[in-house]
């Protein structure tokens, strides 16, 4: 697969606006069942309603649970596959209503369609999708109201909010703790988060954030468990450990004796999601396992014998048969066929360092490699929320043009929000425009955003016609609320 592996399959189908989503294009070797008309319910919505990230996680779910399924190469096909099932309940009001957060009327519509179709019931993941999105909205409620207590009880009904990939929630549990005066239930929430997220990105603020409520007997131990972990991250950890030390008026002790590499791990299959063992009221964090450092430095060129069939299925899309193809890579051609793979599969740390490798020793492997493993960085940073880093590494780095758009967009997507968030509310204005021009309308949930920051940022016509537009295309409680509350802005200005 060429750097450009994603974006290249977008033709194929013409309701997905990024590459991230096109595995589904993938053929599969045949082994078992296809999925029924139920469980394609929730992939169809998601094409729908091109939400990219969706798309990807139910692909791989329906890989899991079908190994041996081979998806349609058209998507008029995968609807028709879908619409036995769609014909006696209509899902769509559902899954809008869980959409614009409307959980309680979800179910309302859920008990009126069982009542209505005998035998009828909701697939797997809507209601995996619901109760989670339901206990991450207990969560952010009771965080609002400085309620550690509410915020581990949604946590304990639904783990996976306490997982990596929703790392802000430990981080705001730990927090609350500390707003109570309970500093070791604060340091053991971090301690759980350092000894299950091996992610640089994850680590060094949960350090930097433990450092405010912990002893340094304690933060030396953090920085123990964090290296142990994730050992890939040591070359950063021991400056942080130095920097925080010396903000406290000493120096930083040194190992005594060299710490031992870690095993390496099998890539037979992607790395479960770990569990982190707490030992008060704290919540666990799961995550991925640790990645192994990479020995670039002791790896060939070539000379790997299995990198024209970890291509291959590299190239079918079968990212855990390419990963168990590839364990302990020999060459730097082989570790960068693996490393699209453990992208694909959210492996993102292995993937980053495997392309950071590739970039460094990987000059002689010729072609559009170097650009290539380059822009592989540039995805991973992205997916790992380290944007000014990718944002760095794109400027220097003479790109394609589907690349630059594909790596400007997310960018773009990335600073529009976070402004938002820091309450800039004109530089996220300027940062959503900019990707409205780079890529056609903005999604509907940067649209809103985009919306109340005109709000925000005193352009109250501005954000009247953005929620007018918003709402006449999908009125919603929100936008309706919104609409209500601008015209009143408008009418009292």
């Amino acid at each position: 697969m060429r750097a450009d592996l994603i974006p290249a399959l977008r033709p194929l189908l013409a309701s997905a606006a990024t590459a991230l989503a096109l595995s589904l294009m993938a053929p599969m070797p045949a082994m078992a069942q296809a999925p029924a008309a139920e469980d394609l319910r929730a992939l169809i919505y998601y094409l729908d309603h091109d939400d990219q990230r969706a798309v990807q996680a139910e692909m791989r779910r329906l890989r899991a649970q079908f190994p041996r399924w081979t998806p349609p190469g058209d998507v008029n096909e995968l609807r028709a596959m879908g619409a036995t099932a769609t014909a006696s309940v209509d899902v769509a009001p559902i899954w809008a209503r869980i959409e614009r957060q409307d959980y309680l009327g979800a179910r309302g519509l859920i008990d009126e369609a069982r009542s209505r179709v005998p035998g009828w019931q909701p697939d797997a993941e809507m209601l995996r999708v619901l109760e989670l999105n339901e206990s991450q909205a207990a969560f952010d409620e009771a965080y609002a109201r400085r309620d550690a207590a509410g915020a581990i009880a949604a946590a304990r009904r639904v783990p996976a909010l306490m997982r990596c990939d929703r790392i802000n929630n430990a981080w705001r549990l730990a927090e609350l703790y500390a707003g109570a005066g309970q500093n070791g239930n604060a340091v053991t929430t971090y301690r759980g988060v350092l000894s299950s997220c091996t992610r640089a990105g994850d680590v060094i603020p949960t350090l930097e954030k433990a450092n405010d409520v912990a002893s340094w007997d304690e933060m030396v131990q953090l920085f123990e468990v964090a290296r142990q972990t994730a050992p890939a991250n040591r070359t950063q950890l021991d400056p942080l450990e130095e920097r925080l030390r010396a903000g406290r008026g000493g120096s930083a002790p040194r190992a005594s004796t060299p710490r031992a590499p870690a095993a390496t791990t099998s890539a037979a299959a992607p790395a479960p999601a770990a569990t982190a063992p707490v030992v008060s009221a704290a919540p666990s964090v799961g995550g991925p396992a640790p990645s192994v450092p990479v020995p670039a430095g002791r790896l060939a060129l070539r000379g790997d014998g299995r990198v024209g069939q970890t291509r291959a299925l590299k190239e079918q899309g079968n990212w855990p048969a390419c990963l168990a193809a590839s364990a302990n890579p020999r060459s730097i051609e082989l570790l960068y066929e693996r490393s699209w793979c453990a992208y694909n599969l959210d492996r993102t740390g292995e993937a980053l360092a495997g392309f950071s490798a590739t970039v460094q020793s990987g000059g002689g492997l010729g072609g559009n490699v170097p650009r290539d493993a380059r822009f592989g960085m540039i995805l991973s940073y992205l997916a790992m929320n380290m944007t000014e880093e990718a944002a760095r590494l794109a400027a220097a780095t003479n790109l394609t043009q589907e690349q630059r758009i594909t790596a400007e967009s997310s960018i773009l997507d990335q600073r529009g929000v976070r402004s938002f968030h820091r309450r800039d509310y004109a530089q996220s204005i300027a940062y959503l425009n900019a990707l409205e021009q780079l890529t056609g309308p903005l999604r509907r949930d940067l649209a809103m955003l985009r919306a109340y920051a005109y709000q925000n940022n005193d352009q109250p016509r501005q954000a009247l016609a953005e929620f007018e537009r918003l709402n006449n295309e999908l009125s919603t409680d929100e936008t309706r609320a919104a609409l209500e509350n601008a015209r009143s802005s408008v009418a009292g200005g």
